[in-house]
C-alpha cells in the first residue's frame, strides 16, 4: 500500500503536470471543456486522500490546498504576466503587453499601480482568449498590493493564497506590504529590476 505523500508525488508527476502544461491556451475555454479537466483533478484529489466518489470535492481540494483548474490557469498566466514588467520574461511576451498611459493626469496614476493596456479584440471567443487581451484583464483585476510586488517568490505565494481564498471563501484579500518585508539575502529583488 502506498502512503498519501507518495501518492501525491505520483499524482503531481503524472497528472497535475499534464494539467499545468500550456495553461495560457486553456484560458477562456468553454465551461464544458473546463469541467472535463476539473473531473480529472477531482479524481486525482480523491485518489490522494482516499475519499469516496460521493463525497463533496471542495473540502478535499481545500485540504490539499489545490486550486481548481480555472484558478490554476489564472495563476499561471498571472505569474507569467508578473515577470513582464520586471524584465525577466522573454522579449516576445514583453512586446505583447503595454502599460496603460492615460491621456490626462489622474489620481489613480499617483498610486504607483501598474495597469496594463487591454487592447480590443475583433472576435469575442478567440480574441478574448489571446494572451495580449486576457493577461491585462486578469492583471488589472488584482489588488494594488499584489501588482506592486517585485519579488517573484513572494508574489506567487501571495497570489496563490489570494486565488485560493477568493475561490473557497469568496473573500477579497488585501495584503499589507509591511508584513512581507524579507531581510534574508535570498529574497532580495534587485536582480528582478530592469536595468
Amino acid at each position: 500500500m502506498v502512503d498519501q505523500s507518495t501518492t501525491e508525488k505520483l499524482i503531481h508527476v503524472f497528472i497535475t503536470s499534464r494539467l499545468d502544461y500550456c495553461h495560457s491556451l486553456l484560458y477562456g475555454l468553454p465551461s464544458q471543456e473546463v469541467k472535463k479537466l476539473q473531473r480529472i483533478q477531482n479524481s486525482a484529489a480523491r485518489l490522494v486522500t482516499r475519499s469516496k466518489k460521493g463525497e463533496h470535492i471542495t473540502p478535499v481540494l481545500e485540504e490539499l490546498h489545490w486550486l481548481p483548474v480555472q484558478q490554476r490557469v489564472a495563476f499561471k498566466m498571472l505569474c507569467i504576466t508578473h515577470k513582464i514588467p520586471h524584465g525577466v520574461a522573454p522579449e516576445y511576451l514583453e512586446d505583447l503587453l503595454n502599460r496603460r498611459v492615460p491621456s490626462r493626469s489622474l489620481r489613480s496614476n499617483t498610486s504607483g499601480q501598474l495597469c496594463l493596456d487591454q487592447p480590443g479584440s475583433r472576435t469575442s471567443f478567440y480574441g478574448e482568449r489571446a494572451f495580449s487581451t486576457s493577461a491585462p484583464c486578469l492583471w488589472n483585476k488584482l489588488p494594488h498590493s499584489l501588482t506592486s510586488m517585485y519579488n517573484v517568490n513572494v508574489f506567487t505565494s501571495i497570489l496563490k493564497t489570494h486565488l485560493f481564498a477568493e475561490y473557497f471563501n469568496g473573500e477579497f484579500i488585501y495584503f499589507d506590504m509591511v508584513s512581507f518585508i524579507f531581510v534574508s539575502e535570498s529574497f532580495t529583488c534587485s536582480h528582478f529590476h530592469k536595468n
